[in-house]
C-alpha cells in the first residue's frame, strides 16, 4: 500500500525491488488479498500488455490517513527509511500532505 501510495510504484517488478527484499510468491499473495478486499485494481500496463499494473481503488486511497499515522508513530519510535523530510511535512501539514496525496491519485486515474 505505501509504495503504492506514496512511491509511485505500481508495476510488480517495481514493487517487488522495493527494497524490502519481499519473495516473489509472498508479494503475488498479498496483491491478490489487496484485489480481493477491493483495495487495489490490477490493470494491464498499457506500454506491455503482457504485465499488468496495480493502482489504489477509492477504498485503498481512503486509508492514507491510516497510513500516514503508522509512519508518523515508527519514526518516532524506530530508525526507518522513511524521508526525514516527508516526515517533518507530513508532521507539519498533515490535512495539506494528504491533499496532496489524494490530488496526485485522483489525476492519475
Amino acid at each position: 500500500m505505501r509504495d503504492l501510495m506514496l512511491k509511485g510504484r505500481s508495476r510488480f517488478g517495481e514493487l517487488l525491488e522495493g527494497g524490502e527484499g519481499i519473495a516473489s510468491n509472498i508479494l503475488t499473495d498479498r496483491l491478490g488479498r489487496l484485489e480481493a478486499h477491493s483495495l487495489v485494481e490490477r490493470r494491464r500496463d498499457p506500454a506491455d500488455a503482457r504485465r499488468f499494473c496495480y493502482r489504489l481503488t477509492q477504498r485503498g486511497i481512503d486509508l492514507a490517513p491510516v497510513l500516514f499515522e503508522m509512519i508518523l508513530w515508527a519514526a518516532q519510535h524506530e530508525a526507518t527509511a522513511a524521508p526525514p523530510e516527508e516526515v517533518e511535512e507530513m508532521l507539519r501539514n498533515r490535512s495539506g500532505y494528504l491533499a496532496s496525496v489524494r490530488q496526485a491519485w485522483t489525476a492519475t486515474k
